[in-house]
């Protein structure tokens, strides 16, 4: 009877000690999170007005090129050849500050992105302490959970947290 009352006892205890272990789908949780949503239309937007800046600053340059191949023919070669390399000069500079403009807002938006990681990070670990668990793992492409019961899944819930707090 001791014994019974003992294991009994024993498997209260054991099975009280279990711990708790949840996952987030990470693609579903930045793919609803509207804040990351926001960073990428802003970005995007971004991106699309240095495309179209290259692209006419491009099509102006082509302008210009073609100009000069008419006034070229009508100077001596050695001012060609000098007006050239100078017109040469002016298009890599171009370039030049083009593509430091395109690795600017890349770095921008990095930065952003990073930020956006971070508070989502924040926000899981809050929710796990929260509510008790010992484990919040990531699934999806690329993460740890090959397999969870859905009663697990936790990534609607924080979502839900998530877009609530970035509303206020």
């Amino acid at each position: 009877m001791r014994k019974l009352i003992l294991g009994l006892v024993v498997l209260a205890f054991v099975s009280c000690q279990q711990e708790k272990i949840g996952y987030v789908d990470n693609v579903k949780l930045m793919n609803e999170y509207q804040e990351k949503i926001d960073v990428e239309a802003k970005f995007k937007t971004k991106a699309d007005a240095l495309t179209k800046k290259r692209d006419s600053i491009s099509q102006a340059f082509q302008i210009e090129a073609q100009a000069f191949q008419a006034k070229a023919q009508k100077m001596s070669q050695q001012k060609a050849q000098e007006e050239y390399a100078l017109f040469q000069q002016k298009g890599q500079f171009m370039g030049q500050q083009l593509q430091q403009e395109d690795q600017q807002l890349q770095a921008e938006g990095q930065k952003e992105m990073d930020s956006v990681v971070s508070i989502v990070k924040k926000e899981i670990e809050a929710y796990g302490k929260a509510n008790g668990y010992s484990y919040i793992l990531g699934g999806g492409d690329g993460g740890s959970v090959l397999y969870g019961k859905d009663a697990n899944d936790l990534t609607s819930e924080i979502v839900k947290i998530l877009n609530d707090k970035y509303k206020n």
